[in-house]
């Protein structure tokens, strides 16, 4: 089965929708800075002290632990995304304590992170190891690079990538473990079951709206897309 672009919804920039319960909720909403102060304390001297400029041989050590980074951009209107990169454990090499590089590796191809980053040269990632607590934030101006000799070096989905982001760090901030701790995202016996959850064809499927398409035969896309995921 071939599920094709035509068959996909085109997505809305949000401009041409009714402002129905978000436009009456944003039109009291805060606007300055000095209202969230009113209703936050400030941070502590070590949540501010944290916040630093390079990769440290620490933080550049946890990086190498990570097979999961979430890539945040936005493009030049402002609309955001969060894109996973997942490989194995060290898939983001650090290339310097100012700079890293992120190979791309094949996904759906619509290559959104990419157009972001062209258009706005800037990302923020988050570093996630599974089974620790705590993350490692890391925000910067970035480019996409086709560099063969930097290609030939991150080799981390299996072969040379054919572009790769390369991150000029600003801005790395270790996150505390409370969003972990509190989702119990780390232990099995509090995840739902299976059959609680919509699967991934089926949020595929409702968002295609092709009466002639059945989440059968978007499972069997799926499982065929997965077999060539390095390709």
């Amino acid at each position: 089965m071939t599920i094709t672009p035509e068959a996909a919804v085109p997505s809305s920039t949000g401009q041409d929708r009714p402002s129905g319960l978000f436009g009456a909720l944003s039109a009291g909403a805060l606007s300055d800075p000095a209202q969230l102060r009113e209703i936050y304390e400030q941070p502590s001297a070590q949540a501010r002290g944290k916040q630093v400029d390079r990769l440290h041989e620490v933080a550049q050590r946890l990086i190498a632990c990570s097979p999961l980074v979430f890539v945040a951009s936005s493009d030049a209107a402002g609309r955001c995304d969060v894109s996973p990169r997942g490989g194995p454990a060290g898939l983001v090499s650090v290339l310097a304590e100012y700079t890293l590089a992120i190979p791309d590796a094949t996904g759906n191809k619509r290559l959104d992170t990419l157009h972001n980053v062209l258009e706005t040269g800037r990302v923020g990632l988050l570093f996630v190891v599974p089974g620790r607590d705590a993350t490692l934030r890391v925000n910067g101006r970035a480019c996409v690079s086709t560099d063969p000799e930097l290609l030939r070096q991150l080799t981390a989905v299996g072969k040379p990538p054919r572009s790769a982001i390369v991150v000029a760090v600003e801005e790395v901030y270790g996150h505390c473990p409370k969003a972990f701790l509190r989702s119990s995202a780390w232990k099995p016996e509090n995840w739902l079951a299976q059959d609680a959850q919509p699967s991934s064809a089926e949020v595929t499927l409702s968002h295609l709206r092709d009466e002639s398409l059945t989440v059968e035969m978007v499972e069997q896309h799926e499982r065929e897309a997965l077999l060539y995921r390095y390709e």
